[in-house]
This record gives C-alpha cells, sequence and structure tokens, in this order.
C-alpha cells in the first residue's frame, strides 16, 4: 500500500500565474524540414496525442513535433527578448 500523503495549510511561497503558452492540438499540425530520432515517451502521453490525432484527422507523431517546435520558438524568444 502506498504511504498516504497527508496535506496541510502550510504557505506556498511566492507563486506566479503564468499564461498557458501551450498550444491547442489543433494547432499541431503543419509541414517543415525533420530530423529521425527515437524517443522513450510515457503511454499516458502517447495515448492522449493517438486520441487527440484520431478526432483531428492527423497523426500524432505531427502533434508531438509541434508540441515540440512550439517549446523551442518560446524558449528562443526568451532568450532574445521578443
Amino acid at each position: 500500500m502506498k504511504k498516504e500523503i497527508k496535506y496541510t495549510d502550510e504557505p506556498l511561497g511566492d507563486l506566479r500565474v503564468i499564461k498557458d503558452f501551450l498550444p491547442s492540438p489543433e494547432e499541431l499540425a503543419f509541414k517543415e524540414e525533420n530530423v529521425k530520432v527515437t524517443i522513450a515517451l510515457s503511454k499516458t502521453s502517447v495515448d492522449f496525442f493517438k486520441r487527440e490525432a484520431q478526432k483531428h484527422r492527423t497523426q500524432y507523431q505531427k502533434m508531438i513535433r509541434r508540441l515540440v517546435d512550439f517549446y523551442v520558438a518560446r524558449q528562443l524568444r526568451g532568450k532574445t527578448g521578443g
């Protein structure tokens, strides 16, 4: 049996709300030069992308690739101050 988690009313510290910068599943499809890689992902993540890809009639690999591309673009903008 897993150890029970006990929650308390301790202060959480200095928190800030950040804007949701991740794209919706609908935005995760478009063409670009690609490099093939092998990556191990959790079953939960792959199942999610497969379901969403089926709903939007696209490939789940394209959606994952677009998500990574959005993340990289966001990080690059942060480093250039844009």
